[in-house]
């Protein structure tokens, strides 16, 4: 999963929203280096990594695009599966998209001095140009990747992949449906409860 799950997946406190954000700035760091109150957020962003880059659906999504991706696949499937979050966010955590990104904005700018150096680096500039809200349209999309590919060492246009993506969307959005509650159900924090104290979504 990429950024929104992981902090629709996290408790929903400042310092969980982003440890679990961190996760994915912490590669190659010692964490004795990082702040303990994110390290529970931290370590929840990995379980989820592995929980769903072994699970049998989003396996069989990595196999709906083109091999010519190789590895990159599972890339573009996480943040695909994000969109398809964004585009039913409310249903699956409670609240309207918009709301939560200003909370989880609000959450990053408390934490600033906390924060990995990467993403103390960039978090200014997500709250900016609103990057959470962007999954959900294709524009954004096009956005993420795009700036995936521009960090990552020797890696495609991913920006590329959107219309593969899009082309498919009805079979990603089936898998998506399933495997989305199991890992909510295994893994989910403040989105389950939530859902739980608004049982019409």
């Amino acid at each position: 999963m990429n950024y929104l799950a992981h902090l629709v997946l996290s408790d929903g406190t400042p310092h969980g929203l982003a440890g679990n954000l961190a996760g994915d700035f912490v590669s190659g760091l010692d964490l004795s280096s990082v702040h303990p109150l994110l390290l529970p957020g931290i370590h929840q962003h990995r379980a989820v990594d592995r929980f769903t880059d072994a699970h049998p659906v989003t396996r069989r999504s990595r196999m709906r695009l083109d091999p010519k991706w190789r590895h990159w696949r599972g890339i573009l499937v996480d943040v695909f599966y994000d969109h398809l979050l964004a585009r039913e966010f409310e249903a699956f955590a409670g609240e309207p998209l918009p709301a939560f990104a200003a909370r989880a904005y609000t959450a990053l700018g408390e934490c600033q001095p906390l924060l990995p150096p990467r993403l103390a680096r960039i978090t200014p500039v997500m709250i900016e140009h609103d990057w959470l809200c962007a999954y959900a349209h294709e524009r954004g999309l096009r956005a993420i990747l795009w700036r995936m590919s521009r960090r990552a060492r020797k890696a495609p246009d991913l920006h590329e992949a959107v219309d593969e993506l899009v082309a498919a969307r009805g079979g990603f959005s089936a898998d998506f449906q399933e495997f989305f509650p199991q890992l909510l159900a295994a893994h989910g924090t403040s989105a389950r409860a939530a859902c739980n104290a608004n049982p019409e979504n």
